[in-house]
């Protein structure tokens, strides 16, 4: 299966794979913005395209997943996936219901495994979260993540060298 998802993103021109790359839930924008340095793509085009394609989902989440846990709690088998991704994301949520926005952005901004742009959607949705209160944090998080994983997939110094 791994192998099939490698081969499909390795036929696509690198902006294309980028694109889609940054749109899928565990890789988002982290992945894409090390695919895009790892085939030389132009950094300003990665970050762009990264972040475009990583908040294209995350207002569907935010505004479809809640219903649909719930229709999924009613059915036989689906039910305990539905209770196991409410519980798993209940347990992150825990600094951002204290913090509200400031926690979404923080929780969205730190690059590390488990956080990310698709985590803070699933989280406000389930917390209930208005759609106007929690796209902004996350937005500005996945911004501020993108910044990060630039800085350290092309290089901070190459980076300054472009900018300065």
């Amino acid at each position: 299966m791994s192998d099939a998802i490698v081969s499909w993103f390795s036929n696509m021109n690198g902006y294309t794979a980028v694109f889609f790359m940054s749109m899928l839930p565990i890789v988002e924008l982290r992945g894409s913005i090390i695919f895009a340095a790892a085939t030389d793509l132009p950094y300003v085009w990665a970050y762009i395209i990264s972040v475009v394609g990583n908040m294209i989902p995350i207002p569907f989440v935010i505004l479809f997943l809640r219903p649909i846990l719930n229709w999924l709690k009613t059915t036989k088998h689906l039910s305990g996936a539905a209770n196991w991704v409410q519980e798993r994301s209940m347990k992150k949520a825990g600094k951002i219901v204290k913090y509200e926005m400031l926690g979404l952005f923080i929780f969205v901004a730190i690059p590390l495994p488990g956080t990310g742009a698709w985590t803070g959607a699933i989280i406000a949705s389930i917390l209930n979260m208005r759609i106007s209160r929690a796209l902004p944090p996350i937005f500005f998080g996945v911004l501020t993540a993108g910044f990060i994983m630039l800085a350290g997939s092309y290089g901070l110094f190459n980076l300054a060298g472009y900018l300065f």
